[in-house]
């Protein structure tokens, strides 16, 4: 009896630091876009998209994480011509919600600048997952390292 709770315990054990393994390797991860739906008007939202690329941020009011993924996209747009940072509520925008499939907070969309999603990260963005979001986007990534001005 005592055998069969140590390995039930065991097995719960393992079987719980492999999720969180799995769950903190998906955090911030560039993934491909889902299927958006044609022809989203950013503009009628509210949004105005940069030149190049914008970050769409979707985040709640009581939401550790978003406040850290916006500094880190607002540190990133700060010092990349032509690269935006939206952040929008989740509240406020629940017909984008619905239609992006945004599932979880924070969630950013990569747009590239004729309004097109190229990627997306769900939770919390490092830099360096910001940056290789923006190789989604060729000119914004060259913008970013400095390596496209003259």
């Amino acid at each position: 009896m005592l055998l069969g709770q140590v390995v039930a315990l065991v097995v719960l054990v393992l079987g719980t630091a492999a999720l969180g393994v799995w769950w903190s390797a998906r955090q911030g991860a560039v993934r491909a876009p889902r299927q958006a739906p044609a022809g989203i008007d950013w503009a009628s939202a509210g949004i105005a998209l940069a030149d190049r690329v914008t970050f769409v941020q979707f985040s709640a009011e009581v939401c550790a994480a978003c406040r850290s993924t916006s500094r880190v996209l607002g540190g990133l747009t700060g010092s990349s011509s032509g690269v935006g940072h939206r952040e929008l509520l989740v509240d406020d925008h629940l017909d984008l919600v619905r239609s992006l499939g945004v599932l979880r907070t924070p969630t950013v969309l990569v747009v590239d600048g004729g309004g097109r999603e190229v990627a997306r990260m769900s939770g919390v963005v490092s830099d360096t997952q910001a940056r290789q979001a923006l190789n989604r986007v060729p000119t914004a990534a060259a913008e970013a390292d400095g390596e496209g001005q003259s």
